[in-house]
């Protein structure tokens, strides 16, 4: 017999229809490095792992996640300078959670993909 789990819950870990919600506006409005990273990433296209875009987590979104790997990607454009302790906050918060955080810079998306997959 075969046994099926639902995922589900663990996936998103709680997340509220608010946040679901919010989630689901900002895949509408990704922007330019996202659009290029995902571009990349879709589809299995690294290593075979599936990404999710915009993922609702907890009481956060996630730009990328791959519940496979445990692996987080952030995205970070110019208003994370002034978001350091939230940053910090957030990332202790998910990796206690058992994930990986990776974090790009919008310019280095944007002016050297190549090495950002390799690193993924």
């Amino acid at each position: 017999m075969v046994r099926i789990i639902d995922n589900r819950a663990k996936h998103s870990l709680g997340a509220t229809a608010a946040i679901k919600d919010k989630a689901k506006k900002l895949r509408k409005k990704m922007t330019d490095a996202e659009k290029i990273l995902w571009s990349k990433i879709r589809n299995r296209k690294v290593n075979g792992m599936y990404f999710r875009r915009q993922h609702p987590y907890g009481i956060y979104i996630l730009d990328f996640f791959c519940f496979e790997a445990n692996l987080v990607i952030e995205v970070d454009g110019l208003i994370h300078l002034s978001k350091h302790e939230y940053d910090l906050e957030r990332t202790e918060y998910l990796e206690s959670s058992g994930l990986t955080i990776i974090r790009f810079r919008n310019a280095d998306i944007e002016n050297r993909i190549g090495k950002v997959l390799e690193k993924i």
